[in-house]
């Protein structure tokens, strides 16, 4: 049901509709902050008011979910977009400015430590997709910088640090196993090849049920990998893919060590700061 107050949302978000601006002539995109909010706010909003149509007559069961829930779904949250775009649009593009700042400052060691650590912090959500499409847009822009190994090296700490996560807690549940239960060290193997294949989200259950303990560590240990492969000015000119794009990570050595120092560095907080298993 939400699906149509989601994509509505989204294209807003994109073009940065306002009620002074409806036509986003000039307006600044909330982006992909502002298409996030829409689709919480849709599902929220249409779960609302799927329970106020409970009171509808019988005879209107049929047309709700083809008419009444889109077109409150579109109304509701193309007026909310609209008055958020403008809020959504400046934090957006301060995040990025400010990320950019620090890779024309040449401070990219810093600055690979913290777009790594974003990709840990949420594991998927809105720090994880700020980094992420921070460094994809970075790649994009590659050809126009004077110094394009700038770009491939940031996008090179965003994906080490997606990588970073699933792999702590797999060599966690390896080597320190009576911190796991047993279906925790069962679901750990696989984490060894999600890891390896760029996919952060296998690291998400470990993280819901110990976030005080995981969370941390795995942010810890993805900046530790960011900061090292910007030290060692890995680069990468692929937006994704893990170890099979390795062919085109620039000293692809540096990198691997990068990422086994920045997993076996959460593999040990964890080790620290998680209690044995009952």
């Amino acid at each position: 049901m939400a699906g149509r107050g989601e994509g509505g949302g989204g294209l807003l978000a994109t073009n940065g509709a306002t009620f002074a601006d409806p036509g986003a002539a000039s307006t600044v995109p909330s982006g992909f902050l502002g298409a996030l909010l829409a689709g919480f706010a849709a599902g929220y909003l249409l779960k609302g008011f799927e329970r106020l149509c409970d009171k509808l007559p019988d005879a209107l069961e049929g047309i709700k979910p083809v008419l009444l829930y889109p077109l409150a779904g579109l109304g509701v949250v193309g007026v909310m977009m609209c008055a958020i775009n403008p809020i959504m649009g400046y934090l957006n593009t301060a995040l990025n400015n400010g990320l950019a700042y620090l890779g024309e400052q040449n401070l990219l060691v810093l600055l690979g430590a913290i777009v790594a650590g974003m990709m840990a912090i949420d594991m998927g959500g809105p720090f994880n997709k700020a980094a992420y499409v921070f460094g994809t847009a970075m790649l994009t822009q590659a050809v126009e910088m004077p110094n394009p190994d700038v770009a491939y090296i940031i996008m090179g700490s965003v994906m080490i640090g997606g990588m970073v996560p699933p792999i702590a807690i797999a060599l966690s549940t390896t080597f320190f196993k009576q911190r796991w239960t047993a279906e925790e060290r069962k679901n750990g193997v696989v984490n060894y090849i999600m890891g390896l294949s760029f996919i952060t989200e296998g690291a998400i259950p470990y993280a819901a049920s110990y976030p005080l303990t995981v969370i941390p560590s795995c942010v810890v240990g993805s900046a530790v990998a960011g900061a090292l492969s910007a030290l060692f000015g890995c680069t990468l000119m692929a937006p994704h893919g893990g170890i099979f794009v390795f062919a085109v990570v620039g000293h692809w050595y540096w990198y691997l060590l990068s990422l086994a120092i920045g997993a076996v560095v959460g593999m040990l907080m964890l080790a620290l700061l998680k209690k044995k298993a009952k």
